[in-house]
């Protein structure tokens, strides 16, 4: 080579370098500004065969994937002739950038099978698609992968591992990982900080935070974000505690943290507090003010609320979806159609109708602020793309309102257009089952829900097990219980809900041991669910160790609780432990009240329950449809046949609560208790409602004390032929004649009874003792201690004769439940105790007779507790009011007490 040309190759060597270096200032700077104009430099570089120098060409191909998206940053990186990690690894970052998860995850499988070794950044990016697909069985592979390549100690891979097990429902886990990192800085305690916050632990949390202080690692405003979002649950002074922290730590109070402190004092209702922080700063931003509203709303602060977004406009920023979906959800929760409508007009004019937000919210508002379905449907129908948020608020609202069978056939469409259901959608139409008992429905959703693998999701799961509860499959709900992942209070709050409504109390409290042994704490809503289950059984010892649990849970002050307190020794009869329930309530509410009036109604307190019902409404509380049932209970089992119909014509007059059908049985019980029988049978001839097989049972029985065979028999007839399958009116019948002197047209009509193939239900009662409880059906022989019990009826019946009363057995009436269980009672319990006994059915005249004489001569109070009221016998008396005759003739022989 000759010297001229040597000196030429060198200075086009010069030049070229130097281009090259030019082109990466270029490229560095376009980069770094997102400026399009660097791509400018791709065809010279082409031209100069400068293509084949990988740190120009990542860096180009990163110009092309921040620049002009996925597609021409792939189709360069295709036209690459070499590519190393960083390649692969910029493009990954692409796909996961655009929110491209799973062609992320592809690209990394075409990444391991072309041989190249991936760094700590192309495993970020990685884990971060996993989580953000929630696919934990990818994501563990990567983790395998983080192992084998020794990147275990990483500090930033190791926090999004953290946050790819947090976010699949692996909290413990994610600790772990946490555990075992070196060098933790401050992101990584901030990582494990929000997955424990996400994961609602918030104690733990919090501890986290304490541990990360006296590590001294200094946080920084993200990790009093993630903090501050857990003071809700903690509780107001948690979040003061931590304002003062940062304020100590002297954090800048910049937009995100004062937005931050804004909704904890906001979702704490201390807006004064919120209100001073945002003011500590001119910044303000839509979101800040769009919390200043929504905690305004939160409140019921509605004023405030409109007051705070007219400033907002004024200041020049406009509302975005959320802040007018903030004020919808006001007027919704206040149902002020008028002011759903005014927001409405301003989201039309901001452009906002077709929003998912926005219309979600208008949907949901029109929901339950409108009586007409086809304004929400108007709504929907607005937005172009309705999300699953929006399709699940139409849904939701349809089954809430009512309307299942809209809600089912809204889902199905929802489904047709490609939109797949959430965790809530699944939810909700669950409960639409669950009302309408669907077993179809139910077992069609199951099946999905194990097809798309959403039974993961503790709320399906739990909404599930509703619904088999409410259809009275305990063992597929059970089945769907064993199979979830994870269970929680509601799981089990939901069960123990569903066997109190079907009367399988014993099942209900039994409910309590799988949650022990499933490590799962009560909470206030099963707690009261255990309550109302001991208060169904009558189960004194176990309704009085909830009570001290209750108490040392921290539980015995929420209202669902006190409440069920109230219930539950009410209807034990314990009236003074009732009022003292209801005394430790600071803000008892209507429930309160009628827990308190039942309770002294039941037991025959008369005088004190209409008493309380005057002291409600002293107290400036409304009565509603519950309360006047139970006052008419009181007017009639006190005979105040007046005072009940002026309570009864009151309801529509004075209250504006339209009487129900329970309402017109009450006071059909009322006239009929009182021998006023016409009038009764007027009541149901005139009343707006188709009268069911029970109020004509109460009009039987009525009949049947006063003796009115004429009536009786036109009433028997009437339930005879709406329900010929209910054996009671035939037994009521048959009783009415016998106590009315015809034994042959009793006989008789048993006796068509039976050759209908039908056959009285037989009485059954319990008792708890010692945490048990004992079963008595009448003439049943299974109790192990049977022919022990037998003696003791015996033996009673013996002293009854002895005192000089007759005795007339009645079809084995000595083998009554109620006689067993008393018997029982005399053998198990301590002599000074009261015997407690509980039936589902009323105590039948005789055996009420039975107990009440047998309480002359043994100095024990026995407490029966039937279908309809509270019965307190002690000293041949009853809290009915009703003596034991002395006439020795008529001992068995007047039916007294059918209540």
């Amino acid at each position: 080579m000759s010297l001229p040309t040597v000196t030429k190759f060198v200075i086009n060597t010069t030049q070229v370098n130097c281009f090259k270096e030019t082109c990466l200032r270029v490229l560095s700077l376009c980069n770094s500004r997102a400026l399009k104009e660097g791509v400018c430099v791709h065809s010279p570089i082409t031209k100069l065969g400068l293509q084949e120098d990988l740190y120009l060409s990542n860096n180009l191909l990163s110009l092309y994937a921040k620049c002009f998206g996925v597609e021409p940053a792939r189709h360069f990186f295709d036209e690459m002739p070499d590519r190393d990690v960083v390649s692969w690894t910029g493009m990954l970052s692409a796909f996961v950038r655009n929110g491209r998860y799973d062609e992320a995850l592809e690209f990394f499988d075409l990444m391991s099978i072309s041989g190249q070794c991936p760094n700590e950044f192309t495993l970020s990016s990685v884990l971060r698609s996993c989580s953000l697909l929630g696919d934990f069985d990818y994501g563990t592979r990567i983790h395998a992968y983080v192992i084998k390549l020794g990147f275990e100690s990483n500090q930033y891979l190791g926090s999004t591992m953290i946050d790819l097990y947090a976010k699949c429902g692996f909290t413990d886990e994610a600790c772990k990982i946490f555990t075992n990192m070196d060098n933790r800085d401050t992101i990584s305690w901030t990582t494990i900080i929000s997955s424990l916050v996400q994961a609602e632990k918030f104690s733990q949390a919090l501890a986290h935070y304490m541990d990360m202080i006296c590590a001294g690692v200094h946080p920084n405003e993200f990790t009093f974000v993630k903090l501050l979002a857990a003071s809700y649950s903690l509780g107001l002074n948690y979040g003061k505690l931590l304002h003062a922290h940062l304020i100590r730590l002297g954090m800048r109070l910049n937009l995100v943290l004062k937005t931050a402190l804004v909704n904890m004092y906001s979702k704490c209702q201390k807006m004064e507090d919120a209100i001073k922080v945002s003011n500590q700063t001119p910044d303000y931003d839509v979101l800040l003010w769009t919390s200043v509203i929504s905690g305004f709303t939160q409140s019921l602060r509605v004023t405030d609320a409109i007051a705070a977004l007219h400033e907002m406009e004024l200041s020049g920023i406009v509302p975005n979806n959320f802040t007018y979906s903030s004020i919808l959800k006001a007027s919704s929760e206040i149902l002020s159609l008028e002011l759903g409508k005014q927001i409405h007009s301003r989201i039309i004019k901001a452009g906002l109708e077709n929003d998912t937000c926005a219309g979600g919210a208008l949907v949901d508002m029109y929901m339950k602020c409108s009586d007409l379905a086809d304004d929400a449907l108007g709504a929907f129908r607005d937005i172009t793309s309705p999300s699953v948020i929006t399709w699940t608020s139409l849904i939701a609202g349809f089954s809430e309102h009512g309307f299942e069978k809209d809600s089912f056939q809204s889902f199905a469409e929802m489904r047709a257009v490609g939109v797949q259901p959430n965790s809530f959608t699944l939810s909700s139409i669950l409960r639409a089952c669950s009302t309408v008992k669907s077993h179809s429905q139910t077992v069609k959703l199951h099946g999905l829900i194990v097809k798309t693998k959403a039974g993961c999701d503790t709320v399906v799961g739990n909404a599930l097990v509703d619904a088999y509860a409410a259809l009275g499959m305990v063992d597929d709900a059970w089945h769907v219980v064993t199979s979830m992942i994870r269970r929680d209070a509601i799981t089990y709050t939901c069960l123990a809900t569903r066997m109190n409504q079907m009367g399988r109390y014993e099942v209900a409290l039994d409910v309590i041991i799988r949650m022990y042994m499933d490590d799962v704490e009560m909470d206030g809503f099963s707690m009261a669910s255990f309550l109302s289950s001991s208060a169904g059984l009558a189960a004194m010892e176990t309704g009085r160790q909830l009570h001290c649990y209750s108490i040392k849970a921290g539980l015995a002050s929420g209202i669902s609780v006190s409440n069920a307190l109230v219930d539950f020794y009410g209807k034990c009869g314990c009236t003074d432990d009732a009022y003292r329930a209801f005394k430790g309530i600071s803000e008892p509410d209507i429930v309160s009240w009628n827990g308190l009036i039942s309770g002294l109604a039941s037991i025959g307190h008369i005088s004190s329950a209409l008493s309380t019902f005057d002291d409600m409404r002293l107290a400036g509380f409304k009565p509603d449809s519950i309360t006047f049932l139970l006052v008419l209970f009181a007017c009639s089992h006190g005979g105040l046949v007046e005072l009940g119909l002026e309570h009864f014509q009151s309801m529509r007059e004075k209250h504006e609560i339209a009487p129900q059908l329970d309402h017109y049985a009450c006071l059909v019980d009322l006239l009929g208790r009182a021998g006023r029988l016409e009038d009764a049978m007027e009541v149901i001839m005139t009343m707006p409602f188709k009268p069911d097989a029970l109020i004509y049972k109460t009009l039987l029985g009525a009949c049947k004390s006063h003796r009115n065979i004429a009536l009786g028999e036109y009433v028997a007839r009437q339930g005879i032929e709406l329900d010929p399958s209910d054996p009671a009116f035939y037994v009521l019948l048959a009783n009415l004649y016998e106590e009315s002197g015809q034994p042959d047209l009793a006989k008789s009509t048993r006796r068509v009874m039976r050759e209908r193939g039908l056959k009285k239900n037989p009485g059954q009662c319990w008792m708890e003792i010692r945490n048990k409880v004992h079963l008595f059906n009448a003439g049943d022989r299974s109790h192990p201690q049977i022919n022990e019990i037998h003696e003791k009826v015996e033996s009673l019946i013996t002293e009854l004769k002895n005192r000089g009363n007759l005795y007339q057995d009645y079809e084995d009436s000595s083998y009554h439940s109620e006689k067993l269980a008393v018997a029982f009672g005399l053998l198990r319990t301590p002599r000074n105790a009261s015997i407690r006994i509980s039936k589902k059915m009323r105590i039948c005249s005789e055996c009420h007779n039975f107990i009440m004489i047998v309480t002359q001569f043994v100095d024990r109070e026995i407490i029966v507790r039937d279908g309809n009221r509270l019965h307190v016998f002690k000293k041949g008396e009853c809290s009915c009011m009703v003596a034991a005759s002395l006439q020795p003739d008529k001992i068995f022989h007047n039916s007294v007490c059918h209540s």
